[in-house]
């Protein structure tokens, strides 16, 4: 009978998350992930076999994470829906601009390192950004039937479009663009959106 694990395998995750987010997946080795952790090889091994399923396991738990936290700013009733839309923008480039160690978002930075080699990170990849778009295309929905946003233009292309200027001021974050810089392109952004007149 196998003994039973001694050990928070929720923690370990979060450090190994910290350590591939920051150093990257070709740079961070499973002795790194044993020193950080204070766990053996082979107990690493032995719960979350070899370092790609690690990977893909964090990485998965991460997307979740951050579809997750999306749903929570972007659902509600239409009367808030602008306002929800304007704050998630704005919350994105201010979390970039207090991003001093330019990690950057794991999502892209998992993809971008992986998703041409590894076909379950690049679906996972994939599929977040679908749910992203999608989160954001039935926000601009709700703006739409409030009012807020005009109704003749498609919100599933406005959503694509939002969902680039995130992933955008996130990469130029990360490239250590200032704070100042983010947030106007976040309220250029929400400015260009088409308005319904009254």
């Amino acid at each position: 009978m196998a003994r039973p694990r001694k050990f928070d395998e929720q923690q370990v995750l979060d450090i190994a998350r910290d350590l591939f987010w920051s150093g990257g997946f070709a740079a961070t080795r499973m002795e790194d992930v044993a020193a950080a952790t204070g766990l053996g090889k082979g107990s690493l091994y032995g719960a979350f076999g070899g370092k790609q399923e690690l990977f893909r396991r964090l990485f998965d738990d991460y997307c979740a994470a951050v579809v997750d936290a999306t749903g929570q700013q972007l659902r509600g009733d239409d009367k808030d829906a602008y306002a929800r839309l304007s704050a998630h923008v704005h919350l994105v480039a201010a979390a970039t601009a207090a991003d001093t160690a330019h990690r950057g978002c794991l999502l892209a930075k998992g993809a971008a390192e992986l998703a041409e080699h590894d076909e379950t990170v690049a679906k996972r990849a994939h599929a977040t950004i679908e749910a992203l778009r999608k989160l954001l295309e039935d926000d601009i929905a709700a703006c739409q039937r409030n009012g807020d946003i005009a109704a003749n233009v498609d919100p599933g292309k406005l959503a694509a479009l939002v969902l680039a200027v995130l992933r955008g001021i996130e990469a130029l974050g990360k490239a250590g663009a200032n704070p100042e810089t983010l947030k106007d392109i976040a309220q250029t952004a929400l400015a260009v959106l088409p308005r319904s007149v009254n």
